[in-house]
């Protein structure tokens, strides 16, 4: 998992790098790599922290 992902808590709203069209996401949980966020245009989805950097949005 990227440095970045380890300290992604719920409640943190993220963009997934890949996919903008999925919007703005609020992470849900962050557990053993695995970050599931539940984006505005797509639901809810698992992310492997290890293989993809979701990008933290602090002013949305």
């Amino acid at each position: 998992m990227s440095d970045l992902n380890a300290f992604l808590t719920p409640g943190m709203l993220v963009r997934h790098p890949d996919c903008p069209d999925w919007g703005l996401g609020q992470v849900q949980s962050n557990i053993g790599g695995k970050i599931t966020v539940n984006f505005r245009e797509q639901g809810k989805v698992v992310v492997d922290g290890n293989r993809i950097t979701l990008t933290p949005v602090f002013d949305s």
